[in-house]
């Protein structure tokens, strides 16, 4: 579709909306992710992104994508973002970007989550947020997509909605202790969550069996005043999502999938949702279109998700929303434009190499495999994020024509890794 200019992909990993902006290591942490929105990019767009993208892998990303390398810009802009010393959005991003535009007006800010600083970057520019009419409706925004980015804000709304919920209270810090032995009473493993949080960050997880426990043990999180969730600890067979989108039509589903995590935290992801948890799309679709119906009433645009829990018994619990683009949005919306098709078997995950390579170094590894994504086969392995921080830890994604293909591309990746030549 032809835009009127640039869009902005503003990589606001480093923002407010999920966790305490003091969490400073692990806001650091999720920046290192920010060189996947490359995948987004078209021909003319500007990545406004908190750490460096390699030029080995943006060259990577538009080979792929066949947009031209030259026709696209990156601002490397680490003071580009709010933060705990600055609220308000730096205002170079807006003359960088202006720069950048070369006279040409922006066609919109597309945030990797809606936050002050997006819609600040938005007006700086004289555009609107993706997919608002105008920086001004996606301000009214704001107010709920803040309440379902917290877990009491998500438990209150999904009780109202009708979800299935974990036994569990909300109470601030000092409470916690005595929620925490009240719930032991009548289960035998409770899970304390902070309100704010993603990635499994500052997780507890507690067992009668532990003996007394001391709530100066939580994460420093929310502060002083800030609000915990103490729950039931489900018996977890698998770990589900549902990726959706609403806007004036209303919400409609884009995919479903299973999570892979270890001890709460996100490790990667498969979709569509295999065999064994089929019989939960309908109702993860549900309470996915009934949280949606409660954002576009109150005024939300864009894509969100519901992660939920099969239970041992198979009981579907509905655990949080995500109203931001989330892990798995954008290489999905890789994978689709890679693949070709909006329905692909692909999944998503970390591995870590015995030595460390350059992001040149790894790609040959995949090639001298054959295990590469090809686009004329339209299935292999992408490197999605780039070369890793430490060299090891490698983000990747792999499409194949069903689960067992995907399973065989992972295999071979193991291999290609840890092969000497």
């Amino acid at each position: 579709m032809d835009r009127p200019g640039p869009q902005v992909l503003y990589a606001n990993l480093v923002s407010d909306l999920a966790v305490d902006l003091e969490q400073r290591e692990v806001l650091g942490a999720w920046a290192e992710q920010a060189p996947r929105e490359a995948w987004l990019l078209r021909a003319g767009d500007i990545l406004v992104t908190p750490v460096p993208v390699g030029e080995a892998f943006l060259q990577y990303a538009c080979a792929l994508t066949g947009v031209p390398r030259g026709s696209v810009t990156v601002l490397t802009l680490p003071d580009g973002f709010v933060s705990a010393g600055r609220p308000a959005p730096y205002p170079a991003a807006v003359e960088a970007v202006r720069r950048a535009a070369a006279g040409r007006p922006v066609a919109a800010v597309l945030p990797t989550a809606l936050d002050a600083a997006a819609i600040g970057l938005a007006r700086g520019l004289g555009t609107t947020v993706a997919p608002y009419a105008s920086a001004d409706a996606a301000e009214t925004a704001l107010d709920v997509t803040r309440l379902l980015n917290t877990k009491a804000g998500f438990r209150r709304t999904a009780r109202a909605l009708g979800m299935l919920l974990p036994d569990g209270r909300v109470c601030p810090r000092d409470e916690v202790a005595g929620v925490v032995e009240e719930l032991l009473g009548s289960h035998e493993r409770v899970v304390v969550k902070p309100d704010r949080s993603a990635g499994g960050h500052g997780l507890l997880f507690l067992s009668s069996a532990d003996g007394p426990w001391a709530a100066d043990a939580l994460a420093p999180v929310g502060g002083a005043d800030g609000l915990w969730v103490v729950e039931e600890e489900i018996d977890v067979a698998r770990s589900v999502s549902v990726q959706l989108e609403t806007g004036p039509d209303g919400p409609r589903s884009l995919f479903s999938g299973e999570m892979r995590t270890v001890e709460g935290s996100f490790t990667g992801y498969l979709s569509p949702l295999p065999a064994p948890v089929a019989q939960c799309a309908p109702t993860l679709e549900s309470w996915g279109r009934a949280l949606g119906g409660f954002l576009t009433d109150h005024g939300y645009a864009g894509p969100f998700s519901v992660d939920a829990m099969v239970s041992a018994d198979g009981r579907l619990h509905a655990g949080e929303s995500n109203v931001r683009r989330t892990a798995t949005t954008t290489p999905q919306a890789m994978v689709a434009r890679l693949a070709g098709t909006a329905d692909p078997t692909w999944a998503t995950g970390r591995l870590r190499a015995p030595a460390p390579y350059s992001f040149e170094e790894a790609v040959d590894r995949l090639r001298a495999g054959r295990i590469d994504f090809d686009r004329a086969r339209g299935e292999g392995i992408v490197l999605y994020a780039g070369a890793p921080a430490d060299g090891l830890t490698w983000r990747y994604a792999v499409v194949a024509a069903d689960p067992d293909g995907v399973a065989r591309y992972e295999e071979l990746l193991r291999s290609s890794l840890t092969r000497t030549f």
